[in-house]
């Protein structure tokens, strides 16, 4: 994609008031110096999966202090009214893309990449991190810019200086595929179009991509592993390998080597088995797994973000371009789902917002994960405790407990009644600021 010389006009852009007049209708933080109380009508309680009735959560500075009996709040305290809603941690989506804006079709996709400059797709980055807040997600994990460079990096660092709200990130940059095998694709010969990945072909290569993406703030290392798909009669879903194992393998390791985890897009047979043969962290969609394959994970202790409402969301597009495979995998993800949880397979929740619009609230993969058999409860924990864990960020976040970092949001009503109910989420504070539903008493 050429030289990297954009970067300084692209952050100055990002810094400048037009950014801030951009976000200026979107949250407004509220900070507190004084102790809050948040007096709730039900906690959830992430290890247990179960709610504790009116309680009132202590927040001092940016972290819970402690989690009081209702009415035990000081007299003439600071306290905000959540009494008819359910208190649960900050939720965690292990799968965003804030610098997409839906690719269901090859047409939308093509726009932003060709049509939209990196300034302008920052910008609507930073804004769309933005609206995963309000939405009541406090930390992300962002798999990849799809063609804006080391765009995700700038906003994970303007949201930790203050310079426009968001969740607290962890990001993966470029992404690495293989040469030919990821849009942009199909322009003649000799016309330099932008690609939603950094190509490396060999395992020095890949070695070096690896290297490269870490130097310029990637927290996690995104490979592609299969393209190609289609269903087999006998119901498996193959593929076509991307990688070779020793070029996947080269690029586990140099991750591990240098401290930093990989994440692998992997929906069938052969992207799968090369994924959890080379010892990848975590298994990106998976929409088929077979059993040799789960075993592995759960040896290896490999996670599973299935990301179950982007694929219906998206299938409808990919089939007017020509990709029906995707309507036909609906049922086989199911399926693979449910036998990775009875394989008792470590499971994040994960949305792949970015693939469908943002203005889609990306918590509608809560009743997704219910619908094909998880349990409420279970379905919460991935999204906090678990979710939490697959970041290593578990002893700060993920439970409503002393000392994690007062990350919370609030729903109306029992989301273990009606889970949908988390796609109404009023109240959001990270890090002890409110952003959202500051009424106080």
């Amino acid at each position: 994609m050429g030289s990297y010389d954009i970067f300084p006009a692209m952050i100055q852009l990002l810094r400048c008031g037009l950014l801030v007049g951009l976000l200026a209708s979107g949250p407004v933080a509220i900070a507190q110096n004084a102790p809050q109380y948040l007096r709730c009508g039900a906690i959830f309680d992430s290890a247990t999966g179960t709610l504790r009735q009116h309680a009132v959560i202590e927040v001092s500075g940016n972290k819970i202090v402690g989690v009081l009996p209702e009415g035990q709040a000081p007299t003439g305290a600071s306290v905000v009214d959540l009494s008819s809603e359910t208190c649960l941690p900050g939720l965690i989506d292990t799968h965003t893309h804030v610098l997409l804006q839906g690719d269901a079709t090859a047409s939308a996709y093509a726009d932003q990449l060709l049509k939209q400059s990196l300034a302008y797709r920052a910008i609507v980055g930073a804004a769309t991190a933005g609206k995963a807040l309000h939405y009541g997600f406090t930390t992300i994990r962002d798999l990849e810019t799809e063609g804006a460079l080391y765009a995700d990096v700038d906003i994970k660092h303007l949201i930790e200086q203050g310079v426009v709200p968001g969740p607290r990130l962890q990001v993966a940059t470029r992404a690495l595929d293989v040469t030919g095998a990821y849009p942009l694709l199909g322009y003649a010969y000799g016309i330099d179009v932008p690609h939603g990945v950094q190509f490396c072909d060999g395992s020095e290569e890949c070695r070096k991509a690896v290297r490269e993406q870490i130097s310029y703030g990637a927290d996690w290392v995104k490979v592609y592993v299969d393209r190609g798909y289609f269903l087999r009669s006998d119901g498996v879903l193959d593929d076509v390998p991307t990688f070779t194992l020793d070029e996947l393998t080269a690029i586990v390791d140099e991750a591990h080597r240098e401290n930093h985890p990989v994440a692998a897009h992997a929906m069938g047979l052969h992207g799968v088995h090369n994924a959890v043969t080379a010892g990848v962290d975590t298994l990106e969609h998976g929409d088929y797994i077979a059993p040799e394959d789960l075993k592995t994970m759960a040896e290896k202790g490999i996670w599973y973000v299935p990301t179950t409402y982007a694929l219906e969301a998206v299938a409808e597009g990919r089939a007017s371009d020509g990709n029906p495979v995707y309507q036909q995998m609906i049922k086989t993800h199911a399926d693979t789902f449910r036998r990775a949880m009875a394989a008792h397979i470590k499971i994040a929740f994960g949305t792949d917002a970015g693939a469908f619009p943002w203005t889609t609230n990306p918590a509608k993969e809560f009743s997704a994960l219910v619908r094909d058999g998880m349990s409420p409860p279970a379905a919460i924990q991935s999204a906090t405790e678990q979710a939490a864990k697959l970041m290593h960020l578990d002893d700060k976040l993920g439970a409503i407990e002393p000392g994690k970092l007062a990350d919370i949001v609030a729903v109306p009503g029992n989301p273990l009644e009606q889970i949908s109910v988390m796609e109404s989420v009023d109240f959001v504070m990270k890090d002890g600021v409110i952003y959202r539903g500051a009424e106080r008493k």
